[in-house]
């Protein structure tokens, strides 16, 4: 598909690549890639489901009444936050403050939200707060929500949110890493996979521009192998997909693999390990290792080196702060979520337009309100009030009235805004609204986004539009006292 104008070059905005700090990709030497939910993409809710089920035949043999549970892939997107003291689920601004908030299924009543959290504001960095950093959370929020309810119904018995959230993720975890549910993808890859066309030839783009690309993932041989295999090899013949990377590393234990002094094993085809601490070499295959060792095997800074991965944390806060490499967060939801915003734009354009209307009454209001103060005291009334507000022979009427015509205004106005904000509030999904905006404010997720990821994109194909000789400029920040039309 041609997506190149013959002036811009520029692709359709779900495809671009999203700039928070200048990068020139000319000075980029190496580049490495987690793998899944970023090289490999699976059909969430397909995958999320049996990750789910999994979990859920593991919690009914410890006896948890969860038989009757079903996944819903619409509960919670990435970017919420886990209240393990109130066991709520919750969308923050940038700010963390609360804008929405779920206890179990249902989202609560604003009256109910601002009481609970009014004075509350997430810090991250406090044990009370869990971040659902990637789309592997889904399937954990829904099944902790839904437990949420047993629990307040009394179904299981002396536990508290937080030690129910334990329960879950460490049910997770096991599920995840105990080959089964792998297994299951496995043998039905086209089930699970959303296989890219453009991919491959992005990173052959890369590579033969003289990008060093590594594979670093947590997932194990076993299970890399047959996934990239299936993602790649009908476009490269079958296991080129390995000569793409000059390293690949699993079970890489992410993000302690950037700060920890692992040593690296090298495996074999079959994925045994073959010797034991081992120096790196191109085309060489490995398990664990740290973020250092690669670094001076591939004798660059970390400002020359680019990570691209799907999770806020693992893949790219710590990256970036403990080695300092450069960063790219993977958002396949962007890719929707962009497209209906293009949808709404006309109608995003009206609200913008009644806003700034709804903006001058509240201005023009708050004027007269302090003329009426003054005029009260008999005190010298605001410079430029029209002479027609100004009390003369029928007092203090003239201002009465037209904030009579003021108020009659603004409820006219907010009768036409309410459903216009409710549906810019459903972009990218009908209960959370858009992953990167917290009203008109921007999202917890937006901001760990622009702290600690370089770029952000759909998906890592869209590389091939960025090239590897392109130069992302950051935009100039907006400021409140920025000049406005």
């Amino acid at each position: 598909m041609n997506y190149m104008s013959e002036h811009d070059f520029q692709p359709p905005a779900p495809f671009r690549v999203f700039c928070n700090r200048t990068l020139n990709m000319r000075a980029i030497q190496a580049i490495g890639f987690d793998m899944d939910y970023t090289l490999v993409h699976y059909d969430v809710p397909e995958w999320e489901a049996r990750a789910y089920a999994h979990v859920q035949q593991r919690l009914l043999h410890k006896g948890h009444p969860v038989g009757h549970l079903r996944f819903d892939p619409g509960l919670f997107s990435r970017g919420l936050v886990i209240d393990l003291e109130l066991g709520n689920i919750l969308k923050a601004n940038r700010f963390g403050y609360v804008v929405k908030a779920a206890h179990g299924t249902q989202v609560l009543a604003h009256d109910e939200q601002r009481k609970v959290y009014s004075q509350v504001w997430i810090d991250l960095g406090e044990p009370r707060w869990v971040f659902l950093n990637t789309l592997f959370s889904l399937s954990e929020a829904c099944l902790y929500s839904q437990m949420v309810e047993l629990l307040d119904a009394g179904k299981l018995g002396e536990i508290g949110y937080g030690a129910l959230y334990d329960l879950v993720k460490t049910t997770m975890d096991a599920a995840h890493l105990e080959g089964e549910l792998k297994a299951e993808v496995i043998a039905d890859p086209e089930r699970f996979v959303d296989v890219d066309a453009n991919l491959p030839r992005a990173l052959l783009d890369l590579k033969q521009a003289g990008k060093r690309l590594f594979l670093a993932t947590n997932s194990e041989w076993h299970y890399t192998k047959p996934m990239m295999e299936f993602t790649f090899d009908r476009f490269l013949g079958k296991g080129a997909w390995e000569q793409l990377f000059e390293l690949t590393i699993v079970q890489s234990r992410k993000p302690s693999f950037f700060d920890n002094a692992s040593p690296f094993f090298g495996i074999d085809a079959s994925g045994s390990v073959v010797d034991g601490k081992h120096a790196l070499r191109a085309g060489g295959r490995y398990r664990g290792g740290n973020a250092r060792l690669v670094q001076e095997y591939l004798g660059c800074g970390g400002e020359s080196i680019l990570y691209v991965g799907d999770h806020m944390y693992a893949d790219v806060h710590v990256s970036s702060r403990i080695r300092r490499w450069r960063t790219a967060l993977v958002l396949r939801e962007l890719e929707t979520e962009i497209a209906h915003e293009q949808a709404f734009a006309q109608r995003q354009q009206e609200l913008m337009e009644l806003m700034r209307q709804k903006e001058r009454l509240d201005r023009e209001q708050a004027q007269l309100r302090l003329c009426l103060q003054r005029a009260e005291r008999h005190q010298p009334l605001p410079e430029g009030l029209p002479q027609s507000m100004r009390p003369g022979a029928h007092g203090l009427q003239p201002i009465h009235e037209r904030l009579r015509e003021l108020r009659q205004a603004g409820e006219h106005l907010d009768h036409t805004i309410s459903p216009l904000a409710k549906l810019a509030g459903e972009i990218g999904h009908p209960r959370w609204g858009p992953l990167m905006r917290a009203g008109n404010d921007k999202s917890q997720l937006a901001r760990q986004i622009e702290t600690h990821a370089d770029l952000y994109m759909s998906r890592v194909s869209n590389l091939l539009h960025l090239t590897p000789f392109g130069y992302l400029r950051a935009g100039r920040g907006a400021l409140p006292h920025d000049p406005t039309r």
